[in-house]
């Protein structure tokens, strides 16, 4: 596999911002990964498959340490009275709460993702940008997950929002990073293409669609398209660039839809934890609630399962 550091250079900023979306054949494709039907084993192996995707996430004003420790805690016990469930992938949260995270998942396998460059907005100078990042860094966060500068992505700046990613690259070190999009900003499918390509070249790890805030967000429309910028990527280059739909995934046929469309789209490397995640808390309590019915054949109230 190429090193993923020769990307920077290496391609015209001008050569990739005019690949055209066929919105009608992406309609299309979407609808027929939505009618596959799903065997109760293959159901099975899928939710769990799903679980061990998934990034659990606060992202409020409110957070405290004490709700952190307690999603971290969720994180690695989806289900108290079941076992052979898997944690999660990793939990997401402020870079001012990195720390108490890393402490509670100590030894557990569970990463740690702190969003940084001003999420969700990204309206800030790029020097602030650099001391989030940097500060989440230094605190232990395993992953980044930043946001584009989407003011300048649609006034038609690329190159800055391609060396800003670049910048906030640089400084990840060890960390992966994941370049969130805000899809629901960008309008257009063709847009989404421009931003994906624009953030695998500057240096992405992942590219992710949405923050969460902002709607619409993860539409399967969305993902399709960023799964063919990667698809199309590894076919030139033979990198592979990790996906994370995030926001609107809240359902367990919706998640095992996506888990289809990747499967197709990329084949089955691309299914496990280290290239394709979801961004949401929500849906882990739905996906264990589906996972109990398969298990025992009724369905557990809500109220067994903690909303952190």
């Amino acid at each position: 596999m190429k090193d993923k550091k020769t990307r920077k250079g290496n391609f015209n900023l001008e050569s990739i911002t005019h690949v055209a979306v066929d919105k009608v054949g992406v309609e299309e494709r979407v609808a027929r990964f939505q009618t596959r039907s799903i065997k109760n084993e293959a159901k099975l192996q899928g939710l769990k498959m799903v679980l061990s995707m998934i990034d659990l996430t606060t992202l409020e004003g409110k957070d405290t340490p004490g709700k952190v420790r307690q999603m971290c805690y969720k994180a690695q016990h989806l289900h108290e009275a079941f076992s052979g469930l898997p944690s999660v992938a990793a939990v997401c949260v402020y870079p001012t709460m990195v720390r108490t995270a890393k402490n509670a998942l100590l030894n557990s396998g569970v990463n740690v993702a702190s969003v940084s460059t001003a999420f969700p907005s990204g309206q800030a100078p790029l020097d602030v940008k650099i001391r989030d990042t940097k500060f989440a860094v230094d605190e232990g966060a395993d992953e980044i997950d930043m946001v584009i500068s989407r003011g300048k992505f649609l006034s038609g700046e690329y190159a800055y929002v391609f060396d800003e990613i670049a910048t906030i690259k640089e400084l990840c070190g060890n960390a992966r990073l994941k370049v969130i999009l805000e899809t629901g900003e960008l309008a257009t499918l063709d847009n989404v293409r421009k931003a994906s390509d624009i953030a695998i070249y500057a240096g992405a790890d992942f590219i992710k669609t949405s923050t969460g805030k902002i709607q619409p967000a993860a539409t399967m429309q969305v993902t399709y398209t960023m799964l063919m910028a990667i698809k199309d990527y590894y076919d030139a280059t033979g990198i592979r660039i990790g996906m994370k739909p995030a926001g609107g995934i809240s359902t367990s046929k919706l998640a095992l839809h996506n888990l289809v469309m990747v499967k197709e789209v990329l084949g089955n490397k691309w299914l496990s934890n280290e290239w394709f995640r979801f961004g949401a808390s929500s849906l882990a309590n739905d996906v264990l609630m589906q996972i109990m019915k398969l298990e025992t054949g009724v369905y557990q109230s809500s109220d067994y399962f903690s909303m952190d």
